[in-house]
């Protein structure tokens, strides 16, 4: 964190901006929402105050620092230095987004509407974004590192996810491949596989444990246990759960649940001719391709994202 000269603000589209992109305009955007019996006055709140935001925001950054503001679409070409320090404004998977674009430069992840946006991975306020940036700068913030996961494939290309990851088939088809953890191997056939970070142990993964323990329940298996508490942000381990796997001829359902670490890794190869996939975050559009032969060593990233809170 020595030597931060510039600020990044990271900003998402308004409602109202996205309505705009759609329907070319805002006053056919209203006549629409209007015509459908929809109010357009809170989706006007929403966009003024967002914008309000950002200028308070603007204003508590000294003039001492560079500035820059940059749309979350604009991402994947922006160049962070090292020297950044980043600020997001917008709910926890504009924090995601943004993570996967950062090499341990800190981010103050702000809440834009702490009434409306839960706000686990965004958890400072406007009201505490003063303080929380002083105190970044002067090096004395509460830092806290959270783990990220890393899909590989075996022609080089990767994935990093800092809730999830998925993989299996685009589509609703069973997915098919052959899992290896442990010192064991499985070929399966399921819904996909899921591999959580210890922030994405309160999301996906956690609906996947609610589940399993109602379907036990309702089988009534004498299992009493209740939900396994999260992990850690910065825990060196991954979750993985196998999601519906059929117990069918040739078809395992073994290693459908661990944790994988350096220690004990976990490799998936798939058995799918097309439409095989390993996404990242619940965003179906960050993927790579993972079809008949391709080899994925799923694993604790060699980056982290860096939360000043």
């Amino acid at each position: 964190m020595m030597g931060i000269d510039r600020v990044v603000l990271v900003t998402k589209r308004t409602t109202l901006e996205e309505l705009v992109v759609r329907f070319q305009t805002r006053a056919q955007a209203e006549f629409y929402l209007t015509q459908a019996g929809e109010s357009f006055a809170p989706i006007v709140e929403e966009h003024d105050a967002y914008h309000q935001l950002i200028s308070e925001l603007r204003k508590q950054i000294p003039g001492t620092l560079k500035y820059h503001q940059i749309d979350r679409d604009l991402l994947p070409q922006y160049q962070f230095r090292t020297s950044d320090l980043v600020v997001t404004l917008g709910p926890d998977g504009l924090v995601v987004n943004t993570a996967k674009y950062l090499d341990g430069q800190p981010v103050i992840p702000v809440n834009p509407d702490p009434e409306r946006i839960d706000g686990i991975l965004c958890p400072v306020t406007n009201s505490e974004f003063g303080t929380v940036f002083t105190q970044t700068l002067a090096e004395r913030g509460n830092l806290k590192r959270v783990t990220m996961a890393e899909a590989r494939l075996s022609d080089g290309q990767r994935l990093l996810a800092v809730n999830d990851l998925f993989i299996g088939s685009k589509s609703h088809v069973s997915a098919r491949y052959r899992l290896s953890y442990g010192g064991q191997a499985e070929f399966q056939s399921s819904s996909g596989v899921i591999v959580s970070t210890g922030a994405g142990s309160t999301g996906w993964m956690r609906s996947i444990h609610a589940s399993a323990l109602a379907v036990a329940g309702a089988l009534d298996s004498g299992i009493s246990a209740g939900m396994p508490k999260p992990l850690p942000w910065d825990t060196q381990e991954l979750l993985f759960a196998v999601r519906e796997p059929f117990p069918g001829v040739g078809c395992g359902t073994e290693l459908v649940y661990g944790r994988a670490s350096d220690e004990v890794p976990l490799s998936v190869v798939s058995m799918m001719p097309r439409n095989g996939v390993i996404f990242s975050d619940g965003i179906e559009a960050d993927f790579l391709e993972f079809n008949s032969g391709a080899v994925a060593e799923i694993t604790l990233a060699d980056r982290t994202l860096l939360l000043s809170v």
